[in-house]
């Protein structure tokens, strides 16, 4: 009687435990297409946490904008649209400021390094700045810059009265800056305005050029490592917080700065071959910049820390002390631009 009384104590408490750990199906959205390397890093992110959770947590992702607009995935997250979502954070100039730095040009030198150390960075400021969100990991894309169907942008001076599509909040205002006009798009639309003459020239990394097809309507193009483009995974916090400790463990463990390398490393090969499959394309221009033009380059940008530090302050974040730690932490991770 007593092992079976035992017996019976041990099953009511253990029951409830096991009970808590419901099934999770996460709705994983992005917006580039399904051929995209992040497809792969998505699927894989996902794959390992369903592993972790010991098969409790599922997932599906869905690319290519099917879920929604480039523009809104931050919020799609916030508001369950999709459980985990892959944000462009320049796309809403302003929203979100500090993570604004690692768009600062000349800055970060390779993608694996570069996104871990954006990453290690990052985490005590997501906390704020994207309190919203169950902020994952951030990463980046390797290094490029300008690509114009009209003409060479050698110096500063060029993009004076061009219509450019900009990567993001920093490289818009870098155009301004300069005299040129701002054409708003998400990745997906770019070669449609280039082609249509809406734009002159665009910001976009090798291995994407090719991928969207903006290679067939542009001409010349900058090999120099002008700037870079932030993003981030984010999920849901409702979602989250209704996992069980497991479940989260096993989210945890693949929101981490070894995860944002693993997010960017293969992603940041697949750019750098592009610019082998753009060389061998017929009629296509690749120039780099003499040491003369890369100082004019930096000394045209140096406003742009200034922009991004009124940001900062207006945040309520000192921007010398963060400017400092992220340089910091890309010298740690092999990654800041000399």
């Amino acid at each position: 009687m007593r092992k079976a009384f035992l017996a019976l104590l041990l099953a009511a408490s253990v029951t409830p435990a096991l009970g808590q750990e419901k099934t999770v199906d996460l709705k994983i959205s992005h917006w580039v297409p399904a051929s995209h390397p992040l497809q792969k890093a998505l699927e894989d992110w996902g794959a390992a946490v369903e592993k972790e959770s010991g098969g409790t947590i599922h997932y599906k992702v869905y690319p290519a904008q099917q879920l929604g607009k480039a523009f809104d995935h931050y919020d799609m997250a916030r508001d369950g649209i999709a459980d985990v979502t892959y944000v462009n954070p320049g796309y809403q100039p302003g929203r979100f400021p500090i993570i604004g730095a690692g768009e600062l040009p000349f800055l970060m030198s390779n993608a694996k390094g570069g996104s871990m150390g954006l990453d290690a960075w990052y985490r005590k400021y997501a906390e704020k700045e994207m309190k919203d969100v169950k902020y994952c990991l951030a990463f980046i894309h390797s290094p490029s810059s300008f690509h114009s169907r009209t003409k060479k942008i050698v110096v500063p001076a060029d993009i004076k009265d061009m219509k450019i599509r900009p990567a993001d909040a920093t490289i818009a205002n870098f155009v301004t800056l300069l005299g040129g006009t701002n054409v708003q798009s998400s990745a997906p639309e770019v070669r449609d305005i280039i082609e249509r003459g809406v734009a002159d020239a665009v910001t976009f990394p090798w291995g994407s050029l090719v991928l969207f097809g903006i290679d067939k309507v542009t001409k010349y193009h900058m090999d120099a490592p002008l700037y870079v483009t932030t993003f981030v995974f984010v999920m849901n916090k409702d979602v989250y917080n209704q996992m069980s400790d497991r479940q989260k463990k096993a989210v945890d463990d693949n929101c981490n700065t070894e995860a944002a390398g693993r997010v960017g490393e293969p992603w940041g090969k697949f750019e750098d071959a592009g610019i082998d499959k753009v060389r061998a394309e017929e009629g296509q221009e690749i120039y780099k910049l003499t040491p003369e033009q890369t100082a004019q380059w930096k000394t045209a940008a140096e406003p742009l820390v200034k922009t991004w530090a009124d940001g900062v302050k207006k945040a309520g974040a000192d921007p010398d002390a963060a400017l400092t730690e992220l340089r910091a932490s890309l010298a740690k991770y092999n990654a800041l631009a000399q």
